[in-house]
């Protein structure tokens, strides 16, 4: 077996299996049998460690984060974050709003489990965590997969079976950041969902998602109604053809008469000895030159 096929092993292992401890922090808090050695819950100064170089999350709420805080102040963290050691300090690995939150808190330390991984597996771990949550907006999600497949050379279906996702759905994501970057900008702000940017999905130029995408933000339109636009712009109706004027010879040939005097496309309306002409003119100029022939002419 190659180094290779160790390492695509290691990393295909899941949370589970590169972070057996997981399953026991609740009952480590609660007095029931503490994880393996080397897992061991410790307080670790908070200004020791340092953010996650591969956390995928670009926004934390800020309510949130500060409810988080007013419940650590009261309760304490209770959930420990993971680290990992790296250049005599530690890095986080999970757990990034429970420490962001300690320090609003005025926690000294944090508790933490220390973990040696590597890291590719402290990548994985992290991006995996991540899309296991609720609370990623899809933009994020969608850069969450397609780091794993830069990453680690994953297939959708790798991927799905990793996060618990169906292979749809990572397809979906992943299609997502075909959009233009201004059209991502709108969803992460919420301006547009994911069905919005799924419809969006659907047509044929950057150009045309753009525009619909600005007209959706700027009408409030609906899902429904973008899914609606989507399809009229690549179905088009055929134009419905203009039925064919049906004119006397002696009329027909005094259009064209009067087209060749006046230099103006000229259309005769007759039914029955009765009618208009209407001449049509394309510029100031020519409609000076016509008012002059007609003075001309009295």
């Amino acid at each position: 077996m190659t180094p290779t096929h160790d390492k695509r092993k290691a990393l295909g292992r899941g949370l589970d299996s590169l972070l057996p401890a997981a399953r026991g922090i609740q009952a480590a808090i609660t007095g029931q049998p503490q994880p393996p050695a080397g897992d061991q819950i410790r307080d670790i100064p908070v200004e020791l460690i340092d953010r996650n170089p591969y956390q995928t999350r670009t926004y934390f709420d800020e309510t949130a984060l500060n409810e988080l805080a007013e419940s650590i102040k009261v309760s304490g963290v209770v959930q420990p974050i993971t680290v990992r050691q790296h250049s005599g300090r530690y890095q986080l690995v999970t757990g990034e709003r429970r420490w962001l939150a300690s320090q609003r808190a005025e926690k000294k330390t944090v508790p933490a489990i220390v973990r040696q991984l590597s890291n590719e597996q402290a990548m994985e771990i992290t991006i995996v965590e991540n899309l296991q949550r609720e609370d990623l907006n899809p933009v994020e999600q969608a850069r969450a997969y397609e780091r794993l497949a830069r990453e680690f050379g994953l297939t959708q279906e790798q991927m799905a079976q990793r996060t618990g996702k169906d292979r749809s759905s990572v397809s979906n994501f992943l299609r997502l950041l075909k959009l233009p970057s201004e059209v991502l900008k709108m969803v992460e702000s919420n301006k547009l969902s994911f069905g919005h940017a799924k419809a969006l999905m659907t047509l044929d130029s950057q150009e045309a998602m753009l525009k619909l995408a600005q007209r959706a933000v700027q009408l409030s339109m609906s899902v429904r109604q973008v899914e609606g636009a989507a399809y009229n712009h690549t179905h088009p109706e055929p134009p419905v053809a203009k039925p064919e004027r049906l004119l006397d010879p002696n009329v027909r040939e005094a259009e064209q008469q009067l087209q060749r005097s006046l230099g103006l496309r000229v259309q005769i309306q007759d039914k029955k000895g009765k009618g208009k002409i209407v001449l049509e003119y394309k510029s100031l100029e020519d409609f000076d030159r016509v008012l002059e022939m007609l003075n001309a002419a009295k």
